[in-house]
């Protein structure tokens, strides 16, 4: 059976009128939501899992992004922010996911008008309609969504007339196995999540140590410069790099793109290879980790034959996957494949592109079965690579204008990108992509950070997953 999504145009119905729309997550996508939808005239509340705004950006805020300032800055959310006196940084200037949160996402939150509505230390444990579960149909857009909330005074429900899931992904990431599963042991801190901070409050997990890093994307890159910095001090390193094909397609060396810190990782990480400070393990399919004393052995397969590599520590960057476990109560048109929403999934696959171009899209395309409720941000791509702020930025301001009922505004979706570069495709070779890039990655996806410049950047965009 096909299941075709549409979005019809709804009137809100008695027992929706005066109920707010529900944002989790307050990491800047959800920040966005708040600030469009306020725009709209509509009632909104956050809900937020940790204490502070940004709470995954603050995870990996020693990483500095590949995009400068003029691309992670949402136009609604500059508009509550300068009758404040915020002055916005320079445009053409990088940043870490710190000075993200300090000259951006905090002011924000602190905005008259945003700072009321956010809840902090609340965590959705799930979401459903009220007195429905996900099997009853009859008056099911004219029900309230029920959330059910976890705070530090206990479990709380509550209602809204809409639901956008901004919840992002960063704390689910990957299994290190090439099948998807976990490892069969549990291995403690010898796996350290994707993007540590190698030269500040991790140092002392790696230094003179036997690292293997886990992945073929941005994040990998990112963190392999780094290491490679640190092995100049700490000369017993060894650095091994595993990726499951036999090259790393989205990190082209010396690729064309619009973002030039973001092209310059796969020129950095190839000549870490190339001039032997990297081994990389290509065509490597991990079948399983298991503790070995004070290390850990991989073991699996390389280009079909029997592999074993023990290491001290193994940073995972094998990219992200979305929590749904809340939403086991909302009807969900999920890709089989990506687990994104299924008019996405076609633009954002890995199988048919690796590039990270994909066009401007909104409303039409993350819509679900249930009504009124959607996924946005580096969720939204369920566990497809490359998620960019710009993009998310447009998908919520487009999920508000439908909300508010300006359904042409919704599908008159126009965003101007930054090119990408060289891509391969599902057929073999590579090809130029022929539609726009989406640009930075947001809440510490697989796509947000770049290597740092040799000195700190002062307008040139040129520098840094």
């Amino acid at each position: 059976m096909t299941l075709t999504l549409t979005v019809p145009s709804r009137a809100d119905a008695d027992r929706l009128t005066g109920l707010p729309v529900a944002v989790i997550g307050a990491g800047p996508v959800g920040l966005a939501a708040a600030a469009h939808l306020l725009e709209q005239g509509l009632s909104v509340v956050v809900y937020e899992a940790g204490y502070q705004v940004g709470t995954s950006v603050r995870a990996w805020g020693h990483t500095r992004l590949f995009s400068p300032w003029r691309y992670v800055i949402d136009d609604a959310a500059r508009r509550l922010l300068e009758p404040t006196g915020w002055t916005q940084p320079r445009g053409s200037s990088l940043l870490t996911g710190h000075d993200l949160i300090a000259q951006y996402l905090e002011p924000l939150a602190q905005t008259p008008k945003l700072a009321p509505v956010i809840r902090y230390g609340v965590r959705v444990d799930a979401v459903s309609r009220q007195g429905m579960d996900r099997t009853r149909s009859t008056g099911r857009a004219d029900t309230p969504f029920l959330l059910r909330l976890h705070t530090a005074d206990g479990v709380e429900d509550v209602t809204a007339r809409a639901v956008v899931d901004t919840s992002g992904t960063y704390t689910s990431p990957n299994p290190l196995t090439a099948a998807g599963l976990a490892p069969t042991a549990d291995l403690g801190d010898r796996v350290m999540h994707a993007l540590p901070d190698v030269l500040g409050a991790d140092r002392a997990r790696f230094a003179g140590k036997r690292v293997l890093v886990v992945g073929a994307g941005h994040s990998a890159a990112n963190t392999l410069i780094k290491l490679a910095a640190l092995a100049k001090d700490e000369p017993a390193m060894t650095l091994l790099w595993s990726i499951r094909n036999a090259s790393t397609a989205r990190l082209g060396a010396d690729a064309a793109d619009g973002l030039a810190a973001r092209g310059q990782l796969g020129s950095n990480a190839h000549g870490l290879v190339e001039s032997g400070r990297v081994e990389q393990l290509a065509s490597f399919e991990i079948d399983d980790v298991r503790p070995d004393g004070d290390q850990v052995t991989v073991t699996g397969r390389r280009a079909g034959q029997p592999f074993t590599v023990t290491v001290d520590v193994i940073v995972n960057a094998t990219g992200f996957r979305p929590d749904l476990d809340m939403l086991r109560e909302i009807r969900l048109g999920l890709d089989d494949i990506v687990e994104a929403p299924r008019a996405l999934a076609p633009l954002i696959d890995p199988n048919l592109h690796s590039c990270g171009s994909v066009p401007p899209h909104g409303v039409a395309e993350l819509a679900h079965p249930e009504p009124n409720f959607f996924i946005a941000g580096m969720k939204s791509y369920g566990r497809a690579p490359t998620f960019l702020l710009l993009t998310g930025y447009e998908q919520v301001r487009s999920i508000a204008a439908e909300l508010a009922g300006d359904h042409q505004a919704a599908r008159d979706v126009q965003l101007v990108l930054p090119e990408t570069g060289v891509c391969t495709t599902d057929v073999g070779g590579s090809s130029s992509c022929g539609v726009p890039a989406t640009t930075e990655a947001a809440e510490g996806s697989s796509c947000c950070a770049a290597p740092a410049p040799a000195t700190p950047p002062a307008s040139s965009s040129c520098c840094t997953n």
